[in-house]
């Protein structure tokens, strides 16, 4: 086996690890509102999360194709050093999901991916390396822009929801309602993993395709290849049954006390803006989107929303791509210096044992199914059915 191909099988299970990771860290988009109203239960939510992640993976490749051909001036570099540029940016990538995952802030993992490849290439080939803008294509259009507007869309559109909900259900009993509402979620709840599947696998699938174009195996114009495809759907539906219950409290229970109504307008108001940016190729954060949704569902229905966590969230946001791209290029760096197979086994080795570290503080205060719908000021989060009842009361 020749160094290069080592270097190349090495890039490809990082992209998948990070592929895994984008799974649990991203389940709170989908299901974190359906547990923390009691639409469905934790285990139950992420193994139908998981599920319909696989089968979104298959439904398109157009995100794929602008994480592929959308970075990085392929006419610039190829070979070895592209392989290197994409395993430091992962690198970048996999560890700012996991610090993130220990805090338990919803942040972008596609941000995080991105920040770490735009940190890499720069660099390495300095920021004429990157694909800033041309056209419509470019990290400006493509990444940078849908990043501010998505949240603020989907805010508004949650927020304006949320208030039709509760005009036009005023009138009906409020246990059926309630009822019907958990019902709805669980339809909503599937669509947004579906449609997270959809966009997110996209973007590791996109990695793994400028890796092997890197190698020499498949030309910039290829199709994917099919066992592409179903590795990176695999990966992120394994991730996605994971839990990532940290992040899942955060947004279920830490920014606004969810209803069923809010549940159902938040994760249809997200299904819509993600697959409506898979549509067009827009790598979009459906963090950011889902955060946004489930931040307008408390202000449409008038409910406290905890500012500082949000403003915990927007710190978060704003220090993805800066932070994963500082790690990517520290990486490149690191492995460059060192050269060849050694330093990307070096990088590599840096990789596992940060993960490791990162791991092992989070066993202090764990989070599962258990605690998952108390926020941890120790106060149980009072439940979106004695909220109905108590309503309904007066």
């Amino acid at each position: 086996m020749s160094a290069e191909l080592l270097v190349l099988l090495i890039v490809i299970v990082t992209a998948l690890a990070f592929d895994f990771t984008n799974g649990f860290h991203d389940t709170a988009n989908a299901m974190a509102t359906s547990i923390a109203t009691g639409a469905l239960k934790p285990r139950v939510a992420v193994a139908l999360s998981g599920l319909l992640n696989l089968i979104g993976a298959f439904l398109s490749v157009s995100v794929a194709a602008t994480v592929a051909k959308g970075i990085v001036q392929l006419n610039e570099v190829s070979g070895q050093d592209l392989l290197v540029i994409v395993f430091a940016g992962l690198v970048g990538g996999i560890l700012w999901n996991l610090l993130t995952w220990l805090l338990g802030l919803p942040s972008s993992s596609s941000h995080a991916l991105f920040g770490g490849l735009i940190g890499s290439t720069i660099a390495a080939l300095g920021w004429n390396g990157v694909i800033w803008a041309s056209g419509s294509e470019g990290v400006l259009i493509k990444i940078v822009v849908p990043a501010i507007l998505a949240p603020v869309i989907a805010a508004l559109v949650g927020a304006i929801g949320t208030f039709l909900v509760y005009r036009v259900t005023r009138g009906v009993d409020q246990d059926k309602a309630a009822e019907g509402f958990r019902w709805g979620q669980v339809g909503s709840a599937s669509l947004v993993s579906l449609a997270h599947g959809t966009n997110d696998a996209q973007k590791t699938m996109g990695v793994i395709f400028l890796a092997l174009v890197a190698y020499g195996s498949v030309d910039k114009d290829d199709h994917l290849p099919l066992w592409v495809m179903a590795s990176c759907a695999i990966a992120i539906a394994l991730g996605t049954y994971l839990g990532g219950w940290r992040i899942i409290r955060t947004l279920g229970k830490g920014l606004v006390e969810i209803e069923s109504p809010q549940g159902l307008a938040a994760e249809s108001t997200s299904a819509a803006i993600i697959l409506t940016s898979a549509h067009f190729g827009l790598p979009l954060s459906t963090t950011q989107t889902a955060t946004g949704a489930i931040l307008g569902t408390g202000i449409g229905k008038g409910a406290e929303v905890r500012w500082r966590v949000m403003g915990r969230m927007a710190v978060a946001w704003l220090l993805t791509l800066p932070m994963a791209g500082i790690v990517g290029a520290l990486c490149w760096a690191l492995a460059t210096v060192i050269g060849g197979l050694p330093g990307v086994l070096v990088v590599f080795a840096v990789l596992i044992a940060g993960a490791l570290a990162i791991y092992l503080r989070s066993r202090r205060d764990p989070v599962g199914t258990h605690n998952v719908n108390e926020w941890p000021e120790g106060q149980p989060a009072a439940t979106p059915q004695s909220s109905i009842e108590q309503n309904h009361a007066g």
